[in-house]
């Protein structure tokens, strides 16, 4: 009954990370979304409101990583972990934030690429993709050693 309990709260919680994704622009203010969308290599970097645009980055990266801890709750069931994984996003949410202004308020064209990794990072839940087979196999060596 447990795993069929834990399922179900995996699939809503995943099913919530599909649903930010999928109505994204209607829930955060993005120019961004549309110039990657482009040939955005050969066009000018698009009129943004920083401020604004600082907010929601960070808004939606709150929100996929509450989701994304949840998650890694619900797999690993242990609160070490979780706060292990909390202290990874807040300082990543630091660094790649840093980072991301930087190109915000300094936009190049031979630096649009790696922006667009950089922002890929924060709006979208890669560090789960990470986190979730590292503390796998961070398991299967405790239980083999």
């Amino acid at each position: 009954m447990k795993s069929v309990i834990k399922s179900i709260w995996l699939l809503v919680l995943f099913g919530l990370l599909i649903l930010v994704r999928t109505f994204e622009n209607e829930l955060f203010y993005d120019p961004y979304l549309t110039f990657f969308k482009n040939d955005y290599l050969y066009i000018d970097n698009p009129r943004r409101e920083i401020f604004k645009l600082t907010v929601y980055t960070v808004l939606r990266y709150i929100i996929n990583s509450g989701i994304s801890l949840g998650i890694i709750y619900l797999f690993f069931k242990d609160k070490s972990i979780v706060m292990f994984s909390a202290f990874i996003y807040a300082i990543a949410l630091v660094f790649l934030m840093m980072l991301f202004l930087y190109f915000v308020i300094n936009p190049k064209q031979e630096d649009y690429y790696i922006f667009f990794n950089i922002r890929r990072f924060l709006i979208q839940p890669i560090l789960l993709l990470i986190l979730l087979p590292a503390f796998y196999y961070y398991k299967l060596k405790i239980k083999k050693g």
